[in-house]
């Protein structure tokens, strides 16, 4: 098993080389975190990278592909763009397109999204009685994505795409 090959090592390390083990462990899980606190600084988005959970934007994305989010308050957001976005009372986020942008009078935006492979728009997703999404229920905005694909021959191609 290996749960107990593992332990066997663990008791053959002297006091010194147990101590290097977990001394090495904490500076790794401690630079992921960093890293991953930086990107949220850079990208200003609470979650900079999201992964594709379901099938509703294919053909654009597919279950898995990796996306790479800002959100920056002063870019307005656009018609034909791809929001990750939480809705109230639900846990994980939706990636959907931008459909319609209603602007009020006093400038305040709010929109209407949809996954480009559902055949209605997201009213039915938001909360009862919300129409409309604002900004504070975005996320992030994709600006780039990862992307695995399959050719005739069976081979890997992976893709790379960053928009800046």
């Amino acid at each position: 098993m290996l749960s107990l090959d593992f332990l066997d090592d663990v008791r053959r390390m002297n006091k010194r080389q147990l101590y290097y083990q977990v001394l090495n462990f904490g500076m790794i899980v401690s630079s992921a975190l960093m890293i991953w606190k930086g990107l949220m600084v850079i990208t200003g988005s609470e979650s900079p990278i999201v992964v594709v959970l379901s099938g509703s934007m294919e053909p654009a994305f597919h279950r898995g592909d990796l996306l790479f989010l800002t959100n920056r308050v002063e870019d307005p957001i656009r018609v034909g763009e791809i929001v990750v976005f939480r809705i109230e009372g639900r846990e994980i986020p939706i990636v959907h397109r931008v459909l319609k942008i209603h602007e009020k009078q006093n400038g305040h935006i709010k929109f209407l999204t949809k996954g480009d492979n559902n055949a209605v728009d997201d009213r039915g997703l938001y909360k009862q009685g919300q129409h409309w999404l604002e900004k504070k229920d975005v996320v992030g905005r994709a600006r780039g994505f990862y992307q695995e694909y399959r050719s005739v021959e069976d081979r890997n191609y992976l893709f790379l795409i960053l928009e800046l």
